[in-house]
């Protein structure tokens, strides 16, 4: 047995035993890498290590860091009563406002990874305080992203289009937008019809005091004793008095935050005003937008040191926050991208690419490398891919029976649309900004729903994109 096909029998093992035993995947994939890497690939620890991702554990840590201060001293709390507001109480627009703010930020030249980590602690949040679907929530933002992130000036698209210069093959810029543009949206819309969008749309509007006051006979007090259980992800204590319940009672009222009348409300008595701390926090997410987008600084360093300063200045409100970083998301994730790692230095993608593109049927092999590039985008950078993918296509793209434009459409398609999936950046980010739920649900919910996107999406791609031979 080929040192590859061992590699990839021990990876589907750990997702085995971690499904079966509940046991952490992150640890088990540790594991692997050590064992696979030592034994097989005749690798040090160096080598191991060489895989792990230590951008995204600082990513993950520092921004549920930053987020944790801001939801412990009320910033949250205020954002979502002035989003409330800002859509004029229709609850239903705030997953499409989330959507277009991040595909505005990766449209104009963010990273992907660095606007979800901007925006979606802010839209999970919003959608723990009222009863939305934190999967609906978090699909919107990362689809969102994508949706954006093929602009001619976003970093994804100079990227790709610089392969496909590169290569020497036909391209058109606008045809690749608009194909990861359309795709994200359709499916946006699904997803907001099947996990209660529409329910969201019949609860009609709801005045901004109910997102920022006590209910009615409730108690004011700091925190609530209501629950929120949402969509299938378990359930988790949410600030404020009263349940809610997201979509499969998605016409519930939703949760209110709790304030004290006079001392943590705003002129209007309503909702949450602005303390010296939550305009500190307010500045620091300010700050950290402008740094990751301005000057390209890394989000992960902003976002602890924003936090830092934030705890320097305000310690009582920061006292839980390092608890509350999501140490189990980091464990998970960071496992097992270091075994992708290992994976990536046996050449184990290499060897697998290469076995499709020797296929002799350019329709077949252009599919099996949409879903190579789906498969191993869902764990692995999704531009690394395309850039290893696309190279790969050439020899058949040379032979003219498969349009170049429609192949490298659906391979950036393919590659990017599965990065819902916990083990990806962004997946990692929306499971980990997720407030108060639980966490090993919510994981296996997007697990199941990037499974599906990966056995689904590349076909779709294909078909719409590849088969009647674009470009």
């Amino acid at each position: 047995m080929s040192p590859e096909l061992i590699s990839i029998l021990v990876l589907v093992v750990v997702f085995v035993i971690a499904t079966t035993r509940s046991v952490n995947m992150g640890a088990l994939a540790f594991a692997a890498a050590f064992g696979v890497g030592t034994l097989v690939a005749d690798l040090d620890a160096d080598g191991i290590f060489a895989g792990f991702p230590g951008d995204l554990f600082v990513v993950l840590v520092g921004v549920t860091y930053l987020f944790a201060i801001a939801r412990a001293n009320g910033t949250t709390d205020w954002l979502v009563h002035a989003a409330v507001r800002l859509v004029r109480g229709r609850v239903a627009l705030i997953p499409w406002v989330m959507f277009a703010l991040t595909g505005a930020l990766t449209a104009i030249g963010a990273v992907s990874p660095a606007a979800v980590a901007i925006v979606a602690p802010i839209a999970l949040s919003f959608a723990t305080r009222y009863a939305i679907s934190p999967l609906l929530m978090g699909t919107m933002v990362v689809h969102g992203a994508q949706a954006g992130g093929f602009s001619p000036i976003s970093i994804y698209g100079s990227i790709v289009n610089g392969i496909v210069e590169r290569e020497g093959l036909p391209g058109s810029e606008v045809t690749l937008f608009l194909a990861s543009l359309i795709a994200n949206l359709v499916i946006a819309s699904v997803l907001f019809v099947l996990f209660g969008g529409r329910k969201l749309w019949a609860r009609g509007s709801v005045a901004p005091e109910d997102g920022g006051a006590v209910g009615k006979g409730a108690e004011p007090t700091d925190t609530g004793g209501g629950t929120g259980t949402s969509g299938g992800t378990g359930t988790g204590t949410s600030t404020g008095g009263g349940t809610g319940t997201a979509p499969g009672a998605a016409g519930t009222a939703p949760t209110a935050v709790a304030v004290r009348p006079g001392q943590d409300t705003d002129a209007t008595g309503s909702g949450p005003r602005l303390t010296p701390a939550r305009v500190a926090t307010l500045v620091a997410l300010v700050a950290l937008v402008v740094a990751v987008l301005g000057f390209d600084l890394d989000a992960g360093l902003t976002a602890v040191s924003l936090a830092v300063v934030l705890s320097t200045a305000w310690p009582d409100d920061s006292r839980r926050a390092v608890g509350e970083i999501a140490w189990s998301t980091v464990l998970l994730i960071c496992g097992v991208l270091t075994y992708v790692g290992v994976l990536e230095e046996m050449g184990t993608i290499t060897w697998a690419g290469e076995g499709v593109g020797g296929i002799g049927v350019p329709l077949l092999a252009a599919m099996l490398l949409c879903y190579i590039g789906a498969i191993v985008s869902a764990f692995a950078s999704s531009v690394g891919i395309m850039g290893a993918l696309i190279p790969l296509a050439v020899p058949f793209l040379a032979q003219g029976e498969i349009g170049a434009v429609g192949m490298v459409a659906a391979l950036a398609v393919s590659a990017t649309v599965v990065d819902v999936s916990p083990f990806s950046t962004n997946g990692a980010l929306v499971l980990a900004a997720a407030p108060e739920v639980d966490r090993e649900r919510f994981f296996r919910q997007l697990m199941v729903y990037g499974g599906i996107v990966v056995a689904v999406v590349p076909a779709l791609a294909w078909l719409v994109l590849v088969v009647p031979g674009f470009g």
